[in-house]
């Protein structure tokens, strides 16, 4: 693609490995964890179709510029050339809502830009991989933070870049009072560290386990499903929970009938690889469990309302 070189779409995303406790050696870098959709924004060389001369990438390689016109539209602004990492938010009522970003990636062109008046997505920029079509992933953290900030700066909403510091007491006090805006954790990144695609040299830290996914299926019967195929935050990949206990299963049915279906789809099931699922309007949330690394088991704990309380009068399970 013109004006990108060896940073043509689609390109892999660096990762990053769970810890327990806040890393506090010399020479970290601390931003906060924003729980939404990663994805790579390349601003091309010259104008190509509505999206005018910009391509947006999931973290798994899908190509969703049409999904966000907002932002391809505020992409625009960015010199040809830059290639930036970082994860897309809707912010309602003061706080991250992980129901409508996930709502807004699963829009079709013709409903996308209706859902952007309604749900404007900001995006929480964190690297720089290319500028001027020059690929910096071999840098230094430090010089493509420099970078990012300075290009970001005079830019303003919705393409920002996140919050970052080298002070672990400062980073310590983000991880107790973010949560209050739904940011759930903190990436901890070596300054002198290249971006390295595919590999988990980031660490991060979050306050539980658990997490808030959005369910987009499900298996089995709809009266009483077998699993909940569920969208993490940070993804886009849909993935197969493990079996639901029977009261779980019970109590998804009764939330599941009152949704529109959609299609058949496929998605990954650890042991079982790609099996059919049932397409599910966007909108229901689920807690659940996972392990440290991406294609661990997925647990479903409970189900949410759109809103992130238990539908009906209380837990489900």
């Amino acid at each position: 693609m013109r004006g990108l070189g060896p940073l043509a779409p689609p390109v892999r995303v660096a990762l990053a490995e769970t810890v327990g406790v806040l890393p506090r050696e010399a020479g970290l870098a601390y931003e906060p964890k924003f729980d939404g959709h990663r994805m790579v924004v390349f601003r091309t060389g010259g104008v190509r179709g509505r999206e005018g001369g910009v391509v947006l990438q999931a973290r798994s390689g899908r190509i969703v510029t049409g999904a966000f016109p907002d932002l391809a539209a505020a992409a625009r602004r960015l010199p040809e050339g830059t290639v930036l990492d970082g994860e897309v938010v809707v912010w309602r009522e003061g706080r991250i809502d992980f129901a409508a970003v996930q709502g807004r990636a699963a829009a079709t062109p013709g409903r996308a830009p209706l859902l952007a008046e309604r749900l404007p997505a900001s995006y929480a920029a964190f690297d720089l991989l290319g500028v001027g079509g020059e690929d910096l992933r071999s840098l230094r953290y430090s010089v493509r933070r420099e970078g990012l900030v300075g290009l970001l700066g005079g830019l303003g909403p919705p393409i920002q870049p996140v919050p970052m510091t080298t002070d672990p007491e400062l980073a310590a006090t983000w991880f107790e009072t973010l949560p209050g805006i739904g940011v759930e954790g903190l990436v901890v990144k070596r300054l002198d560290q290249p971006y390295r695609p595919g590999v988990r040299a980031w660490r991060k830290l979050r306050h539980t386990d658990t997490q808030e996914a959005a369910v987009v299926g499900f298996t089995g019967p709809a009266e009483r499903p077998v699993s909940l195929v569920v969208v993490l935050p940070d993804d886009d990949t849909p993935v197969v929970s493990s079996p639901l206990p029977p009261a779980l299963r019970a109590g998804a049915g009764a939330v599941l009938r009152g949704r529109p279906t959609g299609g058949e789809a496929t998605a990954m099931a650890v042991g079982l690889g790609d099996v059919a699922y049932r397409e599910v309007e966007p909108g229901l949330l689920a807690e659940v469990a996972t392990g440290t690394t991406r294609h661990t088991v997925t647990t479903v704990l409970r189900l949410r309302g759109p809103e992130g309380d238990p539908p009906g009068r209380g837990p489900v399970g």
